[in-house]
Order: C-alpha cells, then structure tokens, then sequence
C-alpha cells in the first residue's frame, strides 16, 4: 500500500521514518536559526561588536539559504532524496556546532554562512520526500505538522535559552553546542529511510519520454508558475516577520518601554523567552489545525479564512503596547491564523511542483520569497522602530502583509490532493 492510496489507513514505517526524520530535520533549523535571535546581546558581548553587526549573521545565513535550496534541490532531482538529505542534515549539523568554538566574530559569520546553504536544502528536501510519501488525502495534516516544527524548534530555542542562560547561568556556546544532538537523531532516522517512490518513477517517466529536468524547468507554463509562487512566499515570509520573527525584538521591546528604555519594567530576557515559548504554542495549534481543514476546503480558502482571522485580530495585535504584560493574549492568538497559513504551504508548494523538480522547485521558491520578504520588511521595520508611532507601523505592515498574501492566494491556483507520480504531474501540474 502506498502513500498516495492509503486515505486514512495508518502510515508504513517508511512513511513514519520519512516523516519524521522531516519534522526533526526542519525543527532542528529553526532551533539553530533561532539560538542568535536569542543571544543577540551574548555575542555582541563577547566579540566585543555592534548589535548591527551581529544582525549581519542573520543576513547572511538568509542569503544562502536560496543557493543551499538550489544546490541541494538539483541534487536531489537527479539522484534521489534519500542521499542528499543524509548530507544535508550531517552539514548543517557539523557546521551548527563548530559555531560553538567560534575564536572571532569574522569566523562566526562565516560559519553562519555556510549554515545558510545546508538550513536552504533542508526544507526543500524534506517537504518533498515526506509529501510523496504521506497519504494524498491527509496531506493537509501532515503539512501543517511539518511546517510546525518550525515554530517548535523556535519554542526548544526559548526554553533552552531560559535553561542554559538563566539558570544554569553558562555561555551561548553551550546552545550551539547541544543543538547536534537531535540533528544526529534525525541522521540516524534518515538513514533508515527508502527511496521516494515518486522519484523512481518519475526518473523511469522521463528516460523512456526522452524528457529532460532542463526542458521541464524551462517551460514557459513551469516559469510563469515559479514567479508567481515566489510572490506568494514574499507575502508570506513578511507576514510572518512581521508577527513572529520580530516579536519579541528589540524595536518591540523598546517601544512598550522594556530592555533599554524600560529599566525596572519588570520584562526580563527570561520573560521574553517564555513570552516566544507561549507565541510558539498558538502557532503550532494553528498549522496543525488549518493544515488539516485545508484537506476539506482547499488550499486557498483555509488561507483566506487564516487571512480573515489575522485581519481580526490585528487591532489588538498592533496596539498591545497598552495592555502591559497582557499584550501577550493578542500576540498569542495571532499566531494560531499566521502559522495556520503557513501550515498549508508545505503541501500546496509541493502540488504545485511537477515532479521531476520537486526536490528544487518548492525549495528554492520559498527560499527567494524569504530573502525577498527580508530585504524589504526588516529594513521597514528597524526604521519604524525608531519611531514613536511604532504600534501603528507595525499594523500598517501586517496588514499589507496579509493584504498581499490573500490577494495572491485568492487569484492563483490549487492542486488539493493531486496524485504525484502521474504521467499527468511528471511534466506539468493539473490545476484546479
């Protein structure tokens, strides 16, 4: 019994281990993704350099998270997911570890850079093996289960930075230290994983059509496609800086009079980390939950219904600045319809792939709209944060966020539950 017939019967032990292994995978980027959000201040301590320069890590980890996704996409379009996926996870891995024994601030970030290319490949790779593999009709479910490993991993960031930091009272290298742990778990669960089906087919597919993976990602119909998708993640990718990434920072912080500006406030780095703990929480409630409405009514839909709730919730999201600690509940609650949307991606990205470039197609998509989204939505935001209008920037900014994204969803096309690795999918996508 296969993952594409299966309906609501139970998972093999392949399709459990190869899902599995995703979720780690993905959840273990977001974790090492999110330690130098953390540990901004440590670092900048510790090398004795700006805040805006240790900012620079994070954008240079996003810069070659496009070139990880290509590279590692490619790979796995030729040779299977399997293999590529193995090097993936031991790269980032290795590479997120040796941060641990950085000796200066220049090999920092060029560790951090290299950790970009291996967090680029990961999703990727990992969305594809796993949607191939899962049953059709549950598909929903087990995207918004993927896709919530990364507010998990950003949830295990907090609270091993409350434990490492806090408690115990040790360095931020302890955090870049402990990370390899569960990337080794996840090596060892991949490499127990067989082959994509899909892949194997597909491969047969285009050697008996005499097909190439150039023709296919040169078809006018597959460019027009992948420009529109990168569209989509933009919005998507500013949407979630704009509620997540950024909150709590530091133009947050400072602009309800915390860190700096608000000694005595009461708001602890250990309180803020229990406050992403909590935001984390709503966002996996919300992937899990409208990735799995999404199976009943369609992709696009349950992201206009995502999009509708955000929208809602926006007044008391942007201006929680007057509600003290309680801000907390409105932030909360904007996490479940923001990673709701999210939790649909992992599954629509990958039925709107053919399938002889699934490994690079979703990928490298999601990873251009996120460095497109950064280059214009973190710039806008750290101006805004030197403004005393701040909460009214901030709602500005989601709302052409969630504006944009609905727009886009609303006018494009789905493929809910389409078979992969059918001849109809080798070449070209069925749309609905």
């Amino acid at each position: 019994m296969t993952g594409q017939s299966a309906g609501h019967e139970r998972l093999t032990s392949d399709q459990r281990n190869s899902f599995l292994a995703a979720v780690l995978g993905w959840t273990m980027d977001a974790f090492d993704h999110f330690i130098v959000v953390l540990v901004y201040a440590d670092i900048a301590e510790d090398f004795r350099v700006s805040d805006t320069e240790v900012a620079f890590i994070m954008t240079a980890t996003l810069l070659m998270r496009p070139v990880g996704a290509l590279l590692f996409g490619l790979w796995a379009d030729r040779v299977g997911r399997r293999v590529p996926l193995m090097v993936n996870v031991t790269f980032y891995s290795v590479v997120g570890f040796l941060c641990a024994f950085a000796p200066n601030f220049t090999v920092l970030v060029i560790l951090r850079l290299l950790y970009g290319i291996g967090m680029g490949g990961e999703w990727g790779l990992g969305a594809a093996l796993a949607m191939e593999k899962v049953p059709a009709k549950r598909r929903g479910f087990f995207s918004g289960l993927l896709q919530a490993g990364y507010p998990f991993g950003y949830l295990l960031a907090s609270l091993a930075s409350v434990i490492v930091l806090s408690w115990a009272g040790l360095s931020w290298r302890w955090l870049f230290g402990l990370s390899i742990i569960p990337a080794l778990i996840s090596l060892i669960i991949r490499a127990r994983v067989k082959e994509s089906a899909v892949w194997q087919s597909t491969r047969e597919r285009l050697r008996a059509t005499r097909t190439s993976m150039k023709d296919i990602l040169f078809d006018p119909k597959v460019i027009r496609r992948f420009v529109y998708l990168v569209l989509l993640m933009t919005a998507f990718n500013w949407m979630s800086y704009a509620t997540q990434d950024a909150h709590p920072g530091p133009g947050f912080l400072n602009a309800i009079g915390v860190g700096d500006a608000g000694a005595g406030s009461g708001m602890t780095p250990s309180l803020v980390a229990w406050i992403a703990v909590c935001n984390n929480v709503g966002a996996i409630i919300g992937a899990l939950g409208f990735g799995t409405l999404s199976d009943k009514f369609g992709r696009r839909s349950t992201v206009l219904l995502c999009a509708l709730l955000a929208l809602a919730l926006l007044p008391f999201f942007a201006f929680f600045s007057f509600l003290g600690v309680m801000f907390l509940v409105p932030s909360v609650l904007m996490q479940v319809p923001v990673l709701g949307a999210w939790g649909i991606i992992p599954a629509h990205l990958t039925e709107m792939s053919p399938d002889a470039i699934r490994g690079c197609y979703p990928g490298v998509i999601y990873q251009l709209g996120n460095c497109l989204a950064a280059a214009f939505s973190l710039p806008i935001q750290e101006a805004i944060a030197d403004t005393s209008v701040y909460p009214l920037a901030l709602g500005g900014t989601v709302f052409l966020a969630l504006f944009a994204a609905t727009t886009l969803a609303v006018a494009g096309k789905e493929a809910n539950g389409i078979r992969f690795g059918s001849p109809a999918t080798t070449s070209a996508v069925t749309e609905s």
